[in-house]
């Protein structure tokens, strides 16, 4: 438990100098094809269990839930405290884009954002944020929501927009994320059950599903992924849903 207190606040610093370097190489290698700005850490995402995955392994701190919980709630709410130290930070050096292309692999699209008010100072509410806990994806719901969500959901309240989940199935865990504020996009995976989910979303959050990338490799069959994509198209009716082909890495060279 000591150790806890050894995880030092980040220090975010701006090197203006070697921005300005590098933005005056961009224009000039872009001169006549694009324009070129200069712009703020884009599509912020912080992914507590990825951090303490990290300093502990899975196997480590999936055992410490159910024999040392108090530590485990101690170390979620430091890892939550590093992270609202590092985006305050960013905050207040204004090193956020407000207009970013991606937010957790996803397009970054909202009418919604900027807020209103905005006024070229780049705020928490002007920004959409995500996490997730893939590290979590087997514990029960119940452990979820005691040791994830309470502490995600209060690193993510400030924000305009807020994304949750990644690859972990969350089929059984949609009451509580949808407890988050301002919630709006939710990853449903590829090992999660798309009809229980399309229930539970309906058409008030981003169904963001991810079709299962290890179809396109090995013995790829047009049909099999037709009728694939078809059975979520059916599932999902009246749902807003995009699909996200990710992790599209091959072993065999195409």
């Amino acid at each position: 438990e000591d150790d806890l207190a050894r995880l030092r606040e980040p220090e975010i610093v701006y090197d203006q100098a070697a921005s300005e370097e590098a933005l005056a190489v961009a224009e000039n290698v872009f001169a006549g094809l694009m324009d070129v700005e200069l712009v703020g850490r884009p599509g912020l995402q912080y992914n507590i269990w990825d951090r303490i995955a990290t300093f502990r392994g899975v196997d480590s701190l999936l055992l410490d839930l159910a024999l040392r919980p108090d530590f485990m709630h101690q170390t979620a709410r430091r890892f939550m405290e590093l992270a609202q130290s590092e985006f305050r930070q960013l905050e207040e050096q204004e090193l956020l884009d407000p207009h970013p292309i991606l937010v957790h692999c996803t397009p970054a699209c909202s009418r919604e954002l900027p807020a209103d008010d905005f006024d070229g100072t780049v705020r928490f509410k002007d920004l959409w944020v995500s996490a997730e806990a893939q590290e979590l994806a087997q514990v029960s719901p119940e452990m979820h929501a005691e040791f994830i969500l309470p502490y995600e959901a209060r690193l993510l309240a400030p924000f305009g927009l807020n994304g949750y989940g990644c690859c972990e199935d969350l089929s059984d865990k949609m009451p509580d994320v949808l407890r988050i504020p301002r919630i709006r996009r939710i990853s449903i995976s590829p090992f999660a059950d798309v009809a229980r989910c399309a229930e539970q979303l309906g058409d008030d959050y981003i169904f963001s599903w991810k079709p299962h990338p290890a179809h396109l490799v090995g013995n790829f069959s047009e049909g099999r992924e037709r009728a694939y994509i078809q059975r979520t198209l059916d599932a999902t009716q009246g749902c807003v849903l995009e699909m996200i082909l990710k992790d599209t890495h091959t072993c065999e060279h195409h």
